[in-house]
């Protein structure tokens, strides 16, 4: 199966989003799909990062992440989706963190350079870690993904207005209208 990497898929406003974004429908087991489960995936993501990740400047050009790193890339992956949704949740704890520092320091120690796509992916993560706005953290109502509101009264619910703001919107619009509702 092969995917694209659009905008959309680059919502979450930080590299470490991005990455723990990778999985689709994460909840639901029937449907839920991980990009990284295709290994190609792999090559093609460091290039759609650089073109449409809202960190890009920060990182410039990512290099794929190395074979013998997958299975710590992905387990970083997996840390840093554990901590800020816990985080979000209000139910983050010294485990969560410290997970997520002994994952973001393995592939800081195994990546072969700063460029390398899980030295990056390490590195956005410790950025929010660090952040000054830890509220700006939040997970998208409608698909799931984790995201930074970065609207300026901080109200925003859903990662991406183009796909789950209309989904939400139209699906709110259904609803009165069934329920006869004015349009």
């Amino acid at each position: 199966m092969t995917f694209s990497w659009t905008p959309h898929r680059f919502s979450g406003g930080a590299l470490a989003l991005d990455v723990a974004n990778s999985v689709i429908l994460r909840f639901d087991r029937d449907r839920s799909i991980d990009r990284f489960a295709v290994e190609e995936q792999f090559a093609a993501f460091p290039a759609a990062a650089e073109q449409f990740c809202a960190e890009r400047a920060l990182f410039g050009s990512i290099a794929p992440v190395e074979a013998s790193n997958t299975h710590g890339f992905l387990h970083l992956r997996e840390t840093i989706d554990r901590h800020f949704r816990a985080q979000v949740l209000g139910q983050a704890n010294r485990k969560t963190l410290a997970d997520l520092l002994e994952a973001a320091a393995l592939m800081l120690r195994a990546a072969s350079s700063e460029m390398a796509l899980e030295a990056a992916t390490a590195r956005s993560a410790l950025h929010l870690v660090a952040m000054k706005e830890p509220d700006r953290l939040k997970i998208c109502g409608n698909c799931g993904w984790l995201f930074l509101d970065r609207s300026k009264n901080r109200s925003r619910t859903w990662c991406d207005m183009a796909v789950c703001g209309n989904r939400i919107k139209a699906n709110r619009h259904y609803q009165r209208v069934r329920q006869g509702g004015t349009t």
